[in-house]
């Protein structure tokens, strides 16, 4: 089609005020007041007043870390932990003659541990100083002091610059729109990297700097922007422009953010405003909220309790020897002459026992800190980090047709995901695609549109109606070309049969509407020829692609005109918003004829109906009330002619409101916006799909099988949140409904009167008593194995929140299979979530794909994010993100499980081994008379959580798997051994404790019975103190690691390695460190190769001391696997002994077993109902 003349009508007159009218938005009265103080010279950034203000450059840091600050920052952070602090003190009080070592020893493993961590943050700060230096360093055109352009870097930008940004490049800084190279001042932006929509935003410059395109009109060019202050919002804006002694008012229209490209424009020209830190996209750059797995405090409490322990072990030790002090010098009498009582220090004192015992207790504390695993968080660090990569790097969680795989971002919370008890869950973009597709409509009173949506399969399937055939279903026949968007079939419509139609001029007008009511923008694409619409919503991309395929393209738009087949003149834009709940544009035909063409939702439409419009009301009505019962999203379509000195006795009152700088101009604007959109005639009602994601319903079946309730918190209508409900499994035919609405004839006609307070009275008495009722309805069906769903309006939600009702509300929701929550918002959602978490105190997670999610993501345990088509605000504000709901089943079930367990036994197994390792020290203490002597060498007990007992506990934390992923699937019981937190229970935590404890006993007792006073040598030497020590240690060594061989239930070679590793390295260490000399290996000198090696009694007690170890966990586990098994107990059992008679298992075994298979059939049972 050839170009066309362009229209001298300025595009400024198309009005949309959608993006004046902001609940953030302030008047622009308040400039120069507090928060609106900024004051920016344009084009001239050395003014002298623009240097006093001296605002910040363009220059953006993101690092954690300074070269400056990163030693006593990141150490800072380091000693926050109560247990490093311990350390530290440890370590300096090592220097004095208190200490039972040497100060090295103790040092160096806390300087590896305190190292390792440091190094970990450092590089991870590395990383993210290199993108801030690439990112500094990005080039910009920028207008200088001799009246041209130059490149220069974004960092050296300054406020008040005019820079100059052409197509597909990024703004380097906020700026204000002067001109582009469209003549109106238009351009178009793509905001992805803000927020994710990769649709594009139209903006436009003031009238008064649009005539701005070269070099030379920007000589003479000076102005003052007057707005507010940096902040983080960033749909708001207000400012003033001043130039040649008048004020413009900015918005939102004229503002250009960092971070967002230009698009389907040229070059733009633009104003910095605010630079670098300044900028909104950065000040909205905060840290999330902190959180804290269950795992992770109650570990703290477990520190609490060894601190507790080593605490009350130093005070024993030290009482006694005191004692003993005390009993060495009486009445002049030496009872152990051998240690000089009469000539001593005061760390062994007779005469004052007192003193001596307090400094033995200090001795004590760092002789028992051993019981304080060192290693403990760097370990645990480290394993939550590669258990993040295997959830970044699981092909399964995969999502092919948008690329995007799950992605951990943070890894503080991977055992979090093995304890959901409840999911909250937004609907729209979540559970279903957020991809609209036009499927039905109802136009003239008529419903067109055949087959049949999810939902209404559903639906018919409760009522019992008889179901289409599957070809009936609303799909594509074969051969069709599917086109996105549009999912509408009906012989009556199609290829042109419209024409045929009774009411064939309504259907006209009706697609002529949904074709040009928009805001669409068209792109050709060239390869294929084909013309493709980016559309701020998928509503609106549907409605223009059906308009398209009924035979109404739309193909061209400019600043002032719509081009169908034929071309309209557009007037005025009046934009959708949230409160006004429609969009209209005001056109002009080619016979000159102006029409007010409007769509919105039926809540504001039919109100708006003229008398003479209504004819079709009654029908379309029904027709919408049958679309919502299928779960179809509805939109109201109208219009009406206006008349000539109507429009332009409006067209004048709405120009100077627009433009007006009071308080009074948003009231002003949507007054006149109201007052043109009235006496509309009905066409008719859109229908568009929002498609169940795929797996949603068996998704939701296995984690309701895992006793995980589901909340679905959406701002749909109710009748569409229920059979969407119905149609993914969440509600099932068998499920009684109980319904909290304030929809009554009551409470409207208290509406009606307008009475504020009589409202709220008869809405709370009214909640109350519907709860009161469903708690009833409970009560007398706990017998039975009914189960009730609940579903909650909005408006009761606010009144179910108040505090003297909440805790009632609660209880009746907990005591629901499932909850739906209608209309709610984005406050609700939050309010929701923290009265669940705090109430119930299990692990909330919460999940959502879009802005109005973010809060409720924050509030829960864990957020996690849907990488969808509505942005990615939600992506950034959540813990873990993944493109598809039906991913959550292998977060939960596989991971979650997976990285519970692993945590749990890592946990358990390193107190185990310190309490093993840290009583034996006790043991030989109390055998040395409390000495304070330590029964092995300084760099044994080093070492001991450094390298011969870190690098297993690493391998089970990463690798260990009680069963299978499949398994895991496949069995969704199994995942209550997180949510009833059964392998980190006090019970296990304390039974794992006290084998440590009866480990170490057996371990010294065994060992000083066998050894001491027998001839241990050929030359009939008894053993020493280097060599008793050797021995417990050796025994300690092989006892802790063999445990862990045998608690691990999926061996790699990587475990092996590590394990025997670990074992082998001991003894490598031992020959190495023996052949240093004395005055370095001290009692290790050559003690292993010429004194334990040789003497086949040092390899029959470590022999016999490590069976001994592993009887009592191992006869434990097998009487608890036979008689008491767990849930992987149980499906490990079946596994193995699939095949077998059941009369060859335990009885016990028999029974789970029996339980577990009538779990499955009833998870078989709720597939097939579904």
């Amino acid at each position: 089609m050839p170009e066309e003349r362009r229209e001298r009508i300025h595009f400024r007159k198309l009005y949309s005020f959608a993006c004046f009218h902001s609940k953030y938005e302030h008047s622009h009265s308040q400039i120069g007041q507090k928060g609106y103080s900024r004051v920016v010279y344009c084009n001239d950034p050395y003014h002298s007043e623009a240097v006093k203000l001296n605002y910040r450059g363009n220059y953006v840091s993101t690092t954690k870390y300074s070269a400056a600050n990163f030693i006593p920052k990141s150490l800072f952070e380091q000693f926050r932990r109560v247990a490093n602090i311990y350390f530290l003190v440890v370590a300096c009080v090592s220097f004095s003659p208190l200490a039972p070592f040497s100060s090295l020893s103790i040092l160096a493993p806390l300087i590896v541990v305190i190292g390792a961590t440091m190094a970990k943050e450092g590089v991870e700060d590395w990383r993210r100083r290199k993108q801030d230096i690439e990112e500094n360093n990005r080039k910009v055109k920028v207008y200088g002091s001799n009246y041209t352009f130059h490149e220069t870097n974004w960092k050296e930008l300054r406020v008040g610059d005019i820079v100059k940004v052409c197509k597909d490049e990024y703004f380097p800084a906020d700026l204000v729109l002067l001109s582009s190279s469209h003549e109106d001042g238009v351009c178009y932006v793509e905001t992805m990297n803000l927020d994710g929509e990769t649709n594009l935003k139209m903006k436009h410059a003031l009238e008064v700097t649009s005539h701005l395109h070269d070099e030379n009109s920007l000589k003479q060019f000076t102005a003052v922007i007057k707005c507010e202050d940096p902040n983080e919002k960033l749909y708001s804006f207000v400012g003033n422009l001043s130039c040649d002694g008048k004020e413009y008012p900015l918005s939102m229209q004229q503002l250009l953010l960092r971070g967002s490209k230009l698009k389907n424009t040229e070059y733009v020209f633009g104003v910095v405003i605010f630079a670098g830190h300044d900028t909104k996209v950065m000040q909205n750059a905060t840290d999330p909220p902190s959180k804290r797995s269950k795992i992770e405090k109650k570990m703290d409490k477990i520190v609490y309790i060894l601190f507790s322990t080593l605490v009350l072990i130093a005070f024993v030790g030290s009482l006694f020897f005191g004692i003993e002090t005390k009993k060495d010098f009486s009445d002049g009498n030496l009872r152990r002459w051998y240690l000089h009582p009469d000539d001593t220090t005061v760390f062994y004192d007779p005469k004052r026992p007192s003193l001596s015992a307090f400094l033995h207790f200090l001795t004590a504390l760092m002789l028992y800190g051993y019981l304080i695993p060192i290693s403990l968080y760097v370990s645990i660090e480290i394993v939550k980090v590669l258990q993040s990569t295997f959830i970044n790097q699981d092909q399964h969680m995969y999502d092919e047709e948008t690329d995007k795989p799950a992605h951990a971002r943070t890894s503080n919370l991977n055992e979090e995901l093995g304890q959901v008890g409840t999911i909250l869950s937004d609907k729209t973009g979540t559970l279903t695609c957020n991809s609209m597709e036009f499927v039905k409509c109802s136009i003239a009173g008529t419903a067109y549109g055949r087959g049949m949506t999810e939902v209404e399969r559903s639906l018919a399937r409760r009522r019992g109606d008889p179901l289409p055939e599957t070809g009936d279903d609303v799909q594509g026949h074969e051969g069709e070309k599917s086109v996105r968007g549009f999912n509408f079939r009906d012989e009556r419509i199609m290829n042109g049969q419209w024409l045929n139609e009774p009411h064939w001029d309504i259907i006209q007008k009706f697609f002529r509407v949904l074709a040009i009511c928009h805001t669409v923008i068209p792109e050709k694409n060239e390869e294929l020829g084909e013309i493709m619409y980016r559309a701020e919503s998928p509503d609106e991309a549907a409605f223009v692609i059906a308009a398209k395929e009924i035979g109404f393209e739309f193909f061209r738009v400019t600043q002032t005109s719509i081009s169908l087949r034929e071309k309209y003149k557009r007037l005025h834009v009046l934009e959708f918003s949230s409160s006004r709940k429609r969009m209209s544009v005001i056109i002009r035909n080619a016979e000159n004829q102006l029409f007010l063409l409007c769509k919105g939702a039926d809540s504001v439409m039919f109100q708006r109906l003229s008398k003479n419009g209504r004819q079709f009301e009654s029908q379309t009505k029904d027709h919408i009330k049958k679309y919502a019962e299928a779960g179809l999203r509805t939109m109201i379509i109208a219009y009406c002619e206006l008349g000539e000195e109507e429009y332009k006795s409006w067209d004048v009152e709405f120009s100077k409101a627009k433009t007006s700088v009071t308080t009074e101009r948003d009231v002003s604007v949507d007054e006149l916006a109201d007052k043109i959109e009235r006496d509309l005639i009905l066409l008719g009602a859109t229908a568009v799909e929002d498609k169940l994601q795929k797996g949603v319903p068996e998704c939701i079946d296995k984690l309701a099988q895992a006793r995980i309730k589901l909340w679905v918190l959406t701002g749909d209508k109710m009748e569409t949140a229920i059979n969407i409900g119905y149609a993914c499994s969440l509600l099932r035919e068998d499920m009684k409904q109980i319904v909290i609405t304030l929809d009554s004839p009551d409470i409207d006609s208290l509406e009606k009167q307008g009475d504020k307070g009589a409202i709220a009275k008869a809405s709370l008495e009214s909640i109350r008593k519907q709860i009161k009722e469903g708690m009833s309805q409970i009560k007398s069906a706990k017998e039975s194995d009914v189960k009730f769903g609940l579903i909650i309006d909005g408006k009761s939600l606010d009144f179910s929140l108040k505090k003297d009702i909440e805790k009632s509300f609660f209880e009746l929701a907990i005591n629901c299979a499932s909850v739906i929550c209608c209309r709610s918002s984005p406050k609700q959602k939050a309010l929701v979530t923290r009265l669940l978490k705090g109430e119930t105190g299990n692990t909330m997670l919460a999940i959502g794909d879009g802005a109005n999610d973010v809060s409720m993501l924050q509030e829960a345990d864990i957020g996690v994010g849907i990488s969808g088509v509505e942005g990615m605000q939600a992506v950034m504000a959540s813990d873990f993100s993944i493109a598809q709901f039906r991913f959550l089943e292998r977060l939960l079930l596989v991971h979650g499980h997976w990285c519970y367990r692993r945590i749990a036994m890592m946990i358990c197994y390193f107190f185990y081994k310190n309490i093993a390792f840290g009583f034996t020290l006790f043991w030989f203490e109390a055998h040395a008379s409390f000495s304070g002597q330590p029964a092995y060498n300084d760099w044994y007990m080093s070492f001991y959580n450094v390298f011969f007992t870190s690098l297993p506990i690493i391998a089970l934390g990463v690798f260990d798997q009680d069963v299978s992923a499949q398994l895991c699937l496949k069995y969704p019981f199994l995942y209550l051994e997180g949510v009833e937190n059964i392998l980190f229970s006090w019970s296990r935590i304390l039974g794992w404790m006290f084998n440590g404890f009866l480990t170490s006993i057996i371990i010294f007792f065994w060992t000083t019975k066998s050894m001491i006073k027998q001839a241990f040598r050929r030359d009939g030497q008894v053993v020493d103190y280097e060599v008793l020590g050797v021995t417990m240690y050796t025994c300690v060594v092989w006892a802790v690691n063999c445990q862990m061989a045998i608690s691990i239930n999926y061996f790699t070679w990587i475990q092996h390695f590590f394990i025997w590793g670990s074992i082998a390295f001991w003894y490598k260490f031992l020959v190495i460190y023996g052949y240093l000399p004395p005055e370095l290996s001290t009692t290790a000198y050559r003690v292993f190769v010429e004194a334990c090696a040789p003497s086949v009694l040092y390899w029959l007690i470590t022999l016999l001391a490590v069976i001994c170890t592993l009887l009592p966990n191992f006869t434990f586990r097998a009487f608890q696997t036979r008689f008491r098994p767990m849930y992987h107990d149980m499906i490990q059992i079946n596994n193995e002994f699939e095949g077998v008679e059941a009369d060859e298992l335990p009885r016990r075994v028999r029974k789970k077993l029996h339980l577990m298979e009538r779990l499955m059939q009833k998870e078989r049972l709720m597939q097939r109902n579904s």
